[in-house]
């Protein structure tokens, strides 16, 4: 079990509390963003493999693979490649900064061996992986009066000590981005998920016309001033595994490199996330929101879908924008960037939903965003999270110059 004092973001409570003073909690839907029909439409995507995007219910169906670790059968997605002709063959991301994924961490990458096809034609041949996460330790976020951070909080599925859901096969240079979401053969629990990964709402296994797929919890955020949803797979830390109802995978953390960004050698992109952002079940944004409105403490299911909240992160550079440069420099494996919301930006009204990169990092400039307790502001664990798709208007460009240089 992992206490509040536990936490990296330990010292976030007392800051948080006295910025924003007292909260009341209240019940309400977190997607402020809906779509005409009840799925998006096809050119949304940019998880291209992807179908049946529904954002009012938070799903997305995902095709699955069915791998073996340790003897046991595993299934597993993919999202992201960091070759660019095999992540189009594959219809999932082209994430170069993959490439650098094993650099001063080899663990951060497993290696998979490719077997023999199951035997119908155009099928799957079976990769046997090093290690899986162990699905069956229960998932437990009890709030406190503030949302964020919790009473109790522990994550519902950990990986096992050679577990990364980046994946080079023998023989390859390629990494893809390849996570654990179930194990065993059935029948998969995605009530309590004590065989699924925390977001897995349904799983068909079989080798029909559709093949097998799996409907997974999406989460939803921004990227340049545009709604967005994602995936959230994996976190590098036990508390951030917990809200993101994630697979603990401590490695991850040593995964190239802290504030990294685009910088050279680099596998990691930056993601914006709040600790006292405004409570509003309107306007609201960050932990203590979602910790608040979120229903943080119950399982995932389908019946359940689209009353789960998110903390309505705002990620950085992303597949659809314009200019190359920023669009090839998405990663899936996000540098979290914890901001705390200063007492002058709260007295002075700063402290608003945030939905852009550059616009957050000027108000890091300008002094009213810091690290937990005052430090400097920048990485504090890792999260796998590939966007699936835009739910109105494409991000193309930020809507500010970084005018800081941050």
């Amino acid at each position: 079990m992992t206490s509040k004092s536990s936490w990296p973001l330990r010292v976030v409570a007392l800051t948080a509390i006295a910025a924003l003073g007292a909260v009341v909690a209240r019940t309400t839907s977190l997607h402020n963003a809906s779509a005409e029909s009840q799925y998006l439409p096809q050119s949304h995507l940019v998880l291209l493999s992807a179908r049946d995007v529904n954002v009012a219910a938070s799903t997305a169906v995902i095709p699955i693979h069915r791998g073996v670790a340790h003897g046991q059968t595993v299934w597993y997605i993919i999202t992201d490649a960091s070759d660019f002709g095999i992540a189009h063959d594959l219809n999932v991301l082209y994430a170069p900064k993959l490439a650098n994924m094993a650099i001063n961490c080899p663990e951060c990458v497993q290696t998979a061996t490719l077997g023999k096809p199951t035997g119908k034609f155009n099928n799957d041949a079976v990769l046997h992986f090093e290690d899986a996460p162990n699905f069956a330790p229960t998932r437990v976020y009890v709030a406190s009066a503030t949302g964020f951070p919790p009473l109790k909080a522990s994550p519902g599925a950990v990986g096992g000590p050679r577990y990364s859901p980046f994946v080079r096969i023998a023989g390859s240079d390629v990494i893809y981005n390849m996570p654990i979401v179930a194990t065993g053969n059935g029948p998969f629990d995605v009530i309590h998920h004590t065989n699924t990964h925390d977001r897995v709402l349904a799983i068909d296994t079989r080798q029909d016309e559709d093949g097998p797929e799996v409907t997974m919890l999406l989460a939803h955020g921004f990227d340049s001033g545009q709604p967005i949803v994602y995936l959230s797979t994996e976190a590098s830390d036990p508390g951030a595994a917990t809200v993101e109802r994630a697979t603990y995978v401590p490695l991850l953390n040593h995964a190239s490199f802290a504030n990294g960004d685009d910088n050279l050698g680099s596998a990691r992109e930056r993601i914006f996330v709040f600790a006292n952002g405004p409570t509003s079940p309107e306007t609201g944004q960050g932990l203590m929101y979602l910790g608040l409105h979120g229903n943080l403490g119950k399982d995932a299911t389908l019946a359940n879908s689209s009353t789960l909240g998110s903390p309505l992160n705002v990620q950085g550079d992303f597949p659809s924008l314009d200019d190359p440069r920023h669009a090839n420099a998405y990663s899936p494996l996000w540098d979290v960037q914890l901001g705390v919301w200063t007492a002058s930006a709260v007295k002075s009204g700063k402290n608003v939903r945030q939905t852009d990169e550059n616009q957050i990092l000027n108000l890091v400039g300008e002094g009213y965003l810091t690290g937990p307790g005052g430090a400097p502001y920048g990485s504090v664990f890792v999260v796998n999270c590939p966007p699936v798709a835009y739910v109105d208007q494409r991000p193309d460009k930020d809507l500010a110059s970084n005018v800081f240089n941050r």
